[in-house]
């Protein structure tokens, strides 16, 4: 059993279930458009033994910062297998990633600047990244706090028509593609329809020949009762349809927590157990920290490893974190089994704005295994103060 194979607290990566995504969701594109690129979002969880995986699988790295893209090559990608968005390029990974075949998609200004410092005897392709705003596009699927973006180049108030017309003004630069990144809370089918909806009428009033439209991310995984990466493209395939043929017109896509949530889950054993008034409180040795960062979850999906069917049933459980933060609280359980020390809990769907998140706030990062069939295999060790000091120079 795993938990005789595990030192707490840990993540496992499961190598069957990573499959699984990736290759149902290249399916579901397959299915609909004979060009296409399934870009994994690196930022998502940038854990190199994953990075593999989605090489190994024909999927394609898209970085947002010049330190992605040196990862990413540092762990075997193809510069031609980069899609490089995002406002943090520096010039150097700009030119380079240019110059070598990758997917570019311009952000800023400045960067409409570099493309006159590329080789005026070569022909390079770029995309251009459309300001999307949800309250305009698809106001049914808008919370207050998320209705403008600060990314990309505004339709409604020109500038995406300037930065067009910079482009179309050099002679080495061709407009291949639109960058069409927005997420949203609801992740509805309908969002992305309106997107679609909304790119068409930019292309014909344009007049753009484009070779690729890059969707972005911000899809539901492998989640009962919500939308399936097939209900995504199809919805996509039909208003593009309208517009393109589809055997021709490349389409991108960005997922990061649709794929790489659900491979990823985190053991935790319990080392304390103490009654405060009338609350059961269940120390362990991990940290909301690590599959919480941002501090939102109340709850998780998740396993109880040890057999607790002849325990007794324990009217209100507190499971916390061991770290000093008063709100390192895990979740509650009502009516469960009582714990006990040594007792190992799993927490599911935890591959996501996790691992490359968690703060270096009292402990370390935690190990990684890599699961693959029954195997596991330590793929990192536990931080220490040596990997902490590593870069000090004295």
């Amino acid at each position: 059993m795993i938990k005789n194979m595990i030192k707490t607290p840990c993540f496992v990566l499961n190598v069957d279930k990573a499959l699984c995504n990736i290759i149902g969701f290249k399916t579901a594109l397959i299915n609909r458009f004979k060009n296409n690129i399934l870009g994994y979002s690196v930022k998502t969880n940038s854990f190199p033994g994953w990075l593999d995986i989605v090489k190994d699988n024909g999927g394609y790295a898209e970085v947002v910062s010049y330190d992605e893209y040196n990862l990413v090559l540092k762990c075997g990608f193809d510069k031609s297998h980069i899609i490089y968005n995002g406002p943090m390029k520096d010039k150097a990974s700009f030119i380079d990633a240019l110059e070598n075949g990758a997917i570019v998609n311009i952000e800023t200004k400045r960067e409409l600047d570099w493309l006159l410092e590329l080789d005026r005897n070569k022909s390079y392709k770029i995309g251009i990244r459309v300001n999307l705003n949800i309250s305009v596009i698809s106001p049914e699927d808008c919370k207050e706090e998320e209705s403008y973006s600060r990314f990309g180049f505004s339709y409604e108030n020109g500038e995406l028509k300037s930065a067009i017309d910079h482009i179309a003004g050099l002679d080495h630069v061709v407009l291949k593609g639109l960058h069409l990144h927005r997420t949203s809370k609801t992740r509805s089918i309908n969002i992305y329809k309106n997107i679609c909806l909304y790119a068409l009428n930019i292309i014909k009033e344009y007049d753009l020949n484009l070779s690729y439209i890059d969707i972005g991310g911000g899809f539901y995984g492998d989640m009962p009762g919500k939308p399936t990466y097939q209900d995504y493209i199809d919805a996509i395939y039909n208003v593009l349809s309208l517009h393109y043929n589809c055997d021709e017109l490349c389409l991108i896509v960005e997922p990061g927590n649709a794929l790489v949530a659900s491979p990823f889950s985190y053991y935790t054993s319990v080392i304390d157990i103490k009654n405060v008034g009338d609350k059961r409180i269940i120390v362990t040795d991990g940290t909301r920290n690590d599959v919480d960062p941002f501090f939102h979850k109340k709850d998780y999906f998740k396993e109880f490893i040890n057999d607790l069917s002849e325990r007794d049933l324990e009217k209100e459980q507190v499971f916390v974190g061991c770290t000093c933060l008063e709100n390192d609280k895990l979740f509650i359980e009502k009516g469960a089994p009582q714990m006990q020390i040594g007792d190992i809990i799993k927490l599911c769907f935890v591959g996501a704005y996790t691992m490359c998140l968690s703060p270096l706030f009292i402990r370390f990062f935690p190990r990684v295994y890599i699961k693959k069939h029954e195997n596991l295999i330590l793929a990192r060790e536990e931080w220490t103060e040596n990997e902490y000091l590593q870069k000090i120079k004295k």
